[in-house]
């Protein structure tokens, strides 16, 4: 049992559990919690009161919590207001005359001990333990016990609700399962049935699979049989067009290369005749011009029988007297007729720039090369190493300058050769280098050799 003279206590937003005894100016005291409907009821009455209260009248614990809203005060102040109520006689008396002009018969019959049947229980324990009169312990007992047995009461009745929920759920789950077992019977029933005629046309499939299996079994036999002679027939068929095919190729071959051969000595001993009678036809205009001859179509002594000289020479070509080194050497075989000009192209640019990188000497030559081709008409063709290139370089050819790079496995020198021994005999083909062996070869091969120090000479000077 809570000591004498302990605060009713409240807190938070709502009234927790709390103890209300008698003060020093009551007779008797509680022996159990003041039940929490009163409790509430009690705090709801002083927080009313206290806002009606003139500031003089209010307890000093409770000025704060005057000048809140009502729910505002009891929900905040609801401690202090339970404790004030407990220790200040004075503001339980001020409480209780609110509540006797409001209920003023209720108040009284409370007062002489009564308690009117009516009457609220809550609201008489409230009345009782704000007034109180003699027996207000008992007062509050009673409805405490009243709150106990409605509450029991309601229990009861919840309980006995709830079991019979149960005891309704309990029968329509028999009879859910009842029906349930039913509808399982009947389909068993349907399954066994379903059951045997299935064991029925298993059987049945079993026989005519063991019927099939062993017809395939036959079939495949015959069908591997055929297979094996097909594979023999094709395998024979595949060989035979195989060597058709071998043959068919050879022979093509063959007839591709003879017409490559024959069109290609036909088209050099083409090239080679039209290049020389072009540098005959210009060769007789230039001596006929030069020496005023009249145009004729023949000579009385040219029917007279003789030996005919023998075809030019690279000594008998003009300036055969010059030595190599002649500045004067380049410019008469350049007025040739119909001369081509093949250059080593990396032994003249080494010879006169061989500082630079190779693009730009390259393109100095080349440079160089139109412009003479442009002066002379003469055909022009330089000749570089290739050997050692990954791929083809990208060159802007002048007008009138061939450029050829020497393929893979091939020199300069070995394209400059072959380039000599394409022109036909008689034509005058003059070779700039001034590597020994290429100059040994033009001349056996019928070409004049001159120093890349005279090209580089007439280059300077154009």
């Amino acid at each position: 049992m809570p000591p004498q003279g302990s605060a009713l206590r409240t807190g938070g937003g709502s009234e927790r559990s709390g103890i209300i005894d008698s003060g020093p100016d009551a007779e008797g005291r509680l022996d159990r919690p003041l039940p929490d409907a009163v409790r509430q009821r009690v705090v709801e009455a002083a927080a009313e009161v206290l806002g009606a209260l003139p500031a003089d009248a209010v307890p000093a614990r409770l000025r704060p919590f005057a000048r809140f809203e009502r729910r505002k005060r009891r929900k905040l102040g609801g401690s202090a207001i339970a404790a004030v109520l407990d220790a200040d006689a004075d503001f339980r008396g001020r409480v209780a005359e609110a509540l006797r002009g409001a209920q003023p018969e209720l108040v009284a019959a409370v007062e002489a001990g009564e308690r009117p049947p009516a009457a609220d229980p809550v609201q008489v324990a409230m009345l009782a333990y704000l007034l109180r009169p003699a027996d207000w312990t008992e007062a509050v007992d009673a409805v405490h016990a009243e709150l106990a047995a409605s509450r029991d009461e309601s229990r009861e009745r919840a309980a006995a609700r709830e079991l019979q929920a149960l005891r309704d759920e309990l029968a329509a789950a028999r009879a859910e399962r009842a029906a349930e077992s039913e509808r399982l019977r009947a389909d068993l029933r349907a399954a066994k049935t379903e059951n045997a005629d299935l064991r029925r046309r298993l059987h049945e499939t079993r026989l005519r699979l063991k019927s099939e299996q062993a017809r395939a079994e036959t079939l495949a036999a015959e069908a591997g049989a055929e297979r094996a002679t097909a594979r023999d027939a094709a395998t024979s068929a595949d060989k035979e067009l195989r060597r058709m095919r071998v043959r068919t190729e050879r022979a093509e071959a063959a007839v591709e290369a003879a017409r490559r051969a024959a069109r290609e000595g036909r088209n050099a001993d083409d090239v080679r005749l039209r290049v020389l009678l072009d540098a005959l036809v210009d060769a007789a205009q230039g001596l006929r011009r030069e020496l005023a001859l009249p145009t004729m179509i023949e000579r009385p002594a040219d029917a007279v029988r003789g030996l005919d000289p023998g075809p030019p020479t690279p000594a008998s070509l003009p300036g055969r007297a010059l030595a190599d080194d002649d500045p004067q050497l380049l410019d008469r075989l350049l007025a040739l007729p119909r001369v081509h000009l093949v250059v080593d192209g990396y032994n003249v640019t080494k010879t006169g720039y061989g500082g630079l990188p190779l693009a730009d000497q390259r393109a100095r030559l080349l440079s160089g090369l139109g412009g003479l081709a442009a002066q002379t008409r003469a055909e022009v063709t330089c000749v570089f190493d290739g050997a050692d290139l990954d791929a083809p370089v990208p060159i802007s050819a002048p007008r009138g300058v061939r450029v050829k790079f020497s393929p893979p496995g091939t020199t300069a020198d070995e394209l400059i050769g072959e380039l000599v021994r394409a022109e036909p005999p008689g034509r005058a083909v003059v070779v700039v280098s001034a590597d020994r062996e290429v100059a040994d070869a033009a001349r056996r091969a019928g070409a004049r050799p001159a120093p890349s120090r005279l090209l580089l000479h007439r280059l300077g000077r154009a």
